[in-house]
């Protein structure tokens, strides 16, 4: 499982505009301050943990933005754990790869082909057992999230004390609300809610949700488990958030509060706390594209 950091401040830069080559204009890219955080938890009525987190640090990608996710893996405690691993090894990986220039959806689309692939193989290696896992991941390029989502883990986005789902649950009773069968009311009580309809390693294609969404100082983005959303109300992610100082402080809220509810799976849940943008414009001579390339690599 990747690495757990508790707190996390960091400046990440992201491209705007990337000028042709022999152009002679103002170029201009975002610097992203943020902080985040995140945890994952066995839960109470679980043995094992087959989720995993990522958060930026040594093995986030060095091309421009950062990356956080959430993977809930299945397939019992050792094929789930290795397919929610797997998963967030290959994201960093192929994110890591592409070069700054690449359009964010691009990258996240060549991320998922192989993540997607390599979880699937794993699974036939092993005799062809079941193995999945659900895959939330919040790319921040510049003030934009670009979020790659399947499965029914989930994404939100904390603005002026309201929280917006920003991701569809692709499950069975996800789409008997979808297609007004059940009120949506009945979406996390119903018998059949963690039925997954698509998630990473099940087939050898599969079609993620690939959305982006423009980024303001002050909002705050939570990643969680179903573990986690399927004890806590929306609102009460929106209220939560607004009550902690700090992403740190969200996370444990969070976890603790899907305990006190008795949530019955492991809980995780990332959050990310957009603080500013800092805008830079420079002129640049066509031979010095090189370098300005290289800045933003590192």
């Amino acid at each position: 499982m990747p690495c757990i950091w508790f707190k996390q401040k960091s400046i990440q830069s992201g491209l705007i505009r990337l000028p042709k080559y022999g152009e002679y204009l103002a170029k201009q890219f975002t610097l992203t301050e943020f902080e985040s955080a995140g945890l994952s938890i066995t839960g109470p009525a679980r043995e094992d943990n087959q989720d995993a987190i990522l958060l930026p640090g040594s093995s986030a990608p060095s091309a421009a933005g950062c990356l956080h996710a959430v993977a809930d893996g299945m397939g019992g405690y050792a094929n789930g754990a290795l397919a929610s691993s797997l998963a967030l090894q290959h994201l960093v990986k192929t994110v890591r790869a592409c070069e700054p220039s690449t359009p964010p959806k691009k990258v996240l689309k060549q991320a998922f082909e192989t993540l997607n692939f390599e979880v699937y193989k794993a699974s036939q290696q092993l005799d062809n057992v079941r193995m999945g896992t659900t895959l939330t991941a919040a790319y921040i390029t510049g003030n934009l999230l670009n979020l790659l989502h399947i499965g029914d883990s989930r994404a939100y986005l904390i603005r002026h004390g309201r929280a917006t789902l920003l991701t569809t649950d692709h499950t069975t009773v996800g789409e008997m609300v979808r297609a007004r069968l059940i009120s949506p009311d009945r979406l996390r009580t119903h018998e059949k809610r963690s039925v997954l309809t698509r998630a990473v390693g099940l087939a050898l294609f599969a079609q993620p949700e690939l959305t982006q969404t423009n980024l303001h100082v002050g909002d705050r983005i939570i990643l969680c488990s179903d573990g986690v959303w399927s004890v806590i109300e929306d609102p009460v992610f929106a209220k939560s958030s607004d009550q902690a100082e700090h992403a740190h402080a969200l996370v444990n809220d969070l976890v603790n509060l899907a305990v006190a509810n008795k949530t019955d799976d492991n809980c995780s849940v990332v959050a990310i706390q957009i603080r500013g943008f800092r805008y830079h414009s420079f002129d640049d001579e066509p031979h010095k594209t090189g370098s300005w390339l290289g800045f933003l690599r590192k």
